[in-house]
């Protein structure tokens, strides 16, 4: 079983962040780890407030994961202050971590944000140059490019932008777009466009950590990344089509759905 690390902050109703990560993890067949960036407070309403863990314990929480467990892969969520970038890009390069995924987390689906605007260029400069797989969805990428994005042509301008900022694989999320859901992926040469169909559902809180977490745990599995983004896609969609109505708010995807389903216990337990 490969081993994969999360680097994130905590989501108090466990469908985005850490706990969407670890889940994933599980779902895909590896083991996860964990080292906390923040304590968020939030709930499927929304987020209303957070408190950032030390970059002293962020480092040694690192440390303590690569003294003592061999990483294949590692995600990198909501990092939120230069010093935590700081840290986290050190101590990665110190222990030359590979297959590292960045989703670079900037604003909640309630508007919080989830970055301070002064770390953005820490996180250009520090984080995107070790990403195997760097994977913002449009606003994101409007923010990291200073672009306008609303169509593929304007997709594949912010990947190669990106690329040129040292990420070796590009994935833009197309969930913003007005008309399907594309999602366009660059690896300096080649482009690759994937079409899914827009699910109607209200329930989506987690979806980027979730797609995220699924394409560096299939990269930990020795998968290329042109399959481990297909795989995480197909993940994704399942869980977002059993998406739980959980709350009053933003309801999870269903991290877990197609095992349930396999065990035969899904009819049981969903109510």
């Amino acid at each position: 079983m490969k081993h994969v690390l999360t680097i994130a902050g905590s989501d108090t109703c466990g469908g985005a962040g850490i706990q969407a990560d670890l889940k994933t993890f599980s779902a895909q067949g590896t083991y996860g780890m964990s080292v906390i960036t923040a304590v968020t407070v939030q709930n499927t309403q929304g987020v209303f407030g957070c408190q950032d863990i030390t970059p002293e314990i962020i480092r040694g929480q690192i440390d303590a994961i690569y003294s003592d467990i061999q990483v294949s892969a590692v995600k990198i969520g909501m990092v939120s202050q230069i010093e935590t970038i700081n840290a986290i890009a050190d101590k990665l390069q110190e222990h030359h971590a590979t297959n590292v995924v960045v989703d670079p987390v900037m604003i909640s689906k309630s508007g919080f944000d989830l970055m301070q605007p002064e770390a953005k260029d820490t996180l250009i400069k520090r984080l995107i140059p070790l990403a195997y797989v760097v994977t913002p969805n449009l606003p994101e990428a409007e923010v990291i490019t200073g672009l306008k994005i609303n169509d593929l042509p304007s997709m594949e301008q912010a990947a190669r932008v990106i690329y040129q900022m040292g990420a070796k694989n590009v994935l833009i999320k197309g969930g913003h777009l007005e008309d399907d859901a594309t999602d366009l992926l660059f690896d300096g040469e080649k482009i690759i466009t994937l079409h899914s169909d827009r699910i109607e559902t209200k329930n989506t809180h987690g979806t980027g950590c979730t797609l995220s977490s699924a394409i560096a745990a299939n990269l930990a599995k020795g998968k290329s990344v042109e399959e481990s983004v297909r795989i995480a896609k197909d993940y994704i969609t399942v869980a977002i089509e059993h998406a739980l109505d959980i709350g009053k708010g933003v309801g999870p995807t269903n991290h877990f759905y197609q095992l349930y389903n396999k065990a035969g216990i899904w009819e049981e337990i969903k109510d």
